[in-house]
């Protein structure tokens, strides 16, 4: 089995975030391929990135940064749950991005990003320039949720249609044959 990373990437009062990413977290179990662990920027609460040394030489001060490396490290693929804020991912997810480096190099990640009219597409498309100056392969396949909350019942769960459904597993597919593809890439390096 892998170990899948889901990042959640909001940090706001009422945020919806970790209800999608419980919901992409159950769709990677299902596949019996990944051990899953979500990873709430919002409950990690990284500080702004406070370390005197550039992340490429590993040499971590602070007890967050430490953790965190650790988590990413022990990864063998991610999965990105975004909102969309100002065309954009939020500085939350980027700044958890830039405080490692090493840790996140040769690694597969698929995108779940959800939004107004949009569905998040204009954040997972800066996610994905971004993730590949870390030597992260985004998956050119992901999940979008255009006008997400009509995916909250009346009961404030999430409640994703057919369609959702099939794209998390057309998504999961591409990760499994990427993260396979990768380890060798890593093994190699």
């Amino acid at each position: 089995m892998y170990n899948l990373k889901i990042i959640s990437s909001t940090v706001r009062p009422g945020r919806k975030g970790p209800m999608i990413a419980a919901w992409i977290a159950e769709k990677a179990i299902q596949t019996g391929e990944f051990e899953v662990e979500v990873l709430d920027l919002g409950e990690i609460n990284l500080p702004m990135m406070n370390e005197a040394n550039h992340p490429v030489m590993k040499k971590y001060e602070h007890e967050h940064t430490k953790n965190w490396s650790a988590k990413i490290e022990e990864a063998d693929a991610f999965v990105f749950v975004t909102a969309e804020y100002d065309y954009n991912y939020p500085a939350p997810l980027r700044n958890a991005i830039e405080y490692l480096h090493s840790e996140w190099n040769y690694k597969a990640a698929g995108i779940v990003s959800y939004g107004g009219i949009s569905a998040g597409t204009r954040a997972a498309n800066s996610l994905k320039a971004d993730l590949t100056t870390m030597s992260i392969v985004p998956l050119a396949r992901g999940v979008n949720f255009s006008m997400f909350t009509q995916f909250i019942n009346e009961e404030g769960e999430f409640e994703p249609n057919e369609t959702s459904h099939k794209s998390a597993e057309t998504m999961f597919i591409d990760l499994i044959r990427w993260t396979k593809g990768l380890k060798v890439v890593k093994e190699n390096k």
